[in-house]
């Protein structure tokens, strides 16, 4: 389930794509507008994490209740992937606060501008993550990338219930299982043959997180933006799985539901659904994110919708995150 790379463009400013791959059609993906000043908290437990909203965001929501994916108003990029070897530990071990997984994106789009602002805090190891069942019946085990305006990137993995942390430009890729410091050591061997002689080409998150190293590497650095966006969503359509397939002996290789691409520099969101398909993008700049506007979403299924969607959002109520 998932992928996602970081592109430098041909001017020194990047764009973040992710696909979004699920079993499950009924995850109802919708994108929301939240505004800075909101009074936040993680949702779940006694003693959850409470903050208020730094900054505001788009994201594109998942079953109704979590933050998947979105770009806050500095440009940072979350983006929360599958990762089955996740291990979230005991729900407040050691006395610490506790997050829905479901509000984990959300929490540093809220409250950070940049990557190292982000792995700074979570250095601190400052919340336990409580991942709960899914509708369709998975545990919500997941791992984050972060991105920023700079290039600068992160991926961060609970293991033995507390994070492990890349951080460097150096890790604009990302898939699923192993871990990541296994699918480096993965990609390393295939960087070492050589991608013009041969790729693995199997469904598996590690073959894919070695085809998107390899396409990353050998794409043309676009300077015009309209060619460099277009670069990272051919880049995301080439590894998504085709709607209907599923690997049935590896439950995460499913159908690619959505794709995202972020422009941190343009603070552009653009979304295409594989169900309805249409490429529809949100100018942050176009949506009111003061603090004290409302929450606003549109629902992605919607016929009809493409280009500029701004004007389509209305105010709703925001989503109880996961418990």
């Amino acid at each position: 389930m998932c992928s996602k790379i970081t592109y430098r463009t041909g001017t020194g400013t990047f764009i973040t794509g992710r696909g979004m791959d699920w079993n499950d059609l009924a995850a109802n993906t919708e994108l929301w507008v939240f505004p800075a000043g909101m009074q936040r908290d993680g949702g779940v437990g006694s003693s959850p994490v409470g903050w208020t909203s730094r900054f505001g965001s788009v994201v594109a929501s998942f079953y109704g209740s979590a933050s998947s994916d979105g770009m806050n108003t500095a440009g940072l990029v979350a983006n929360i992937l599958y990762l089955a070897e996740s291990e979230y530990g005991e729900p407040s071990a050691g006395g610490r606060e506790t997050i829905s997984v479901g509000a984990w994106a959300q929490y540093y789009l809220d409250n950070f501008a940049t990557v190292a602002e982000a792995v700074q805090a979570t250095r601190d190891d400052p919340f336990s993550i409580v991942g709960p069942v899914l509708p369709n019946g998975r545990v919500a085990l997941v791992h984050l990338s972060l991105s920023d305006s700079s290039g600068d990137c992160a991926v961060i993995e609970y293991l033995d219930g507390h994070p492990v942390i890349h951080h460097g430009p150096e890790y604009r890729v990302m898939t699923n299982s192993p871990v990541y410091d296994q699918q480096l050591a993965l990609n390393a061997y295939w960087d070492l043959i050589g991608g013009h002689k041969m790729l693995p080409g199997t469904l598996s998150a590690a073959d894919r997180f070695v085809r998107l190293s390899y396409n990353l590497k050998s794409s043309p650095e676009y300077e015009d933006r309209t060619m460099a966006v277009a670069s990272v969503f051919s880049q995301m359509r080439a590894i998504g799985m085709p709607l209907g397939m599923e690997d049935p002996d590896h439950p995460p290789n499913v159908s690619t539901l959505w794709r995202a691409i972020a422009d941190h520099d343009a603070r552009r969101y653009y979304f295409e659904s594989t169900v309805k398909p249409s490429v529809m993008w949100v100018d942050l700049d176009e949506v009111d994110l003061a603090s004290g506007a409302q929450a606003m979403a549109v629902d992605v299924s919607r016929d009809g919708l493409a280009g500029e969607v701004s004007a389509e959002f209305r105010p709703r109520e925001p989503f109880t995150f996961l418990a």
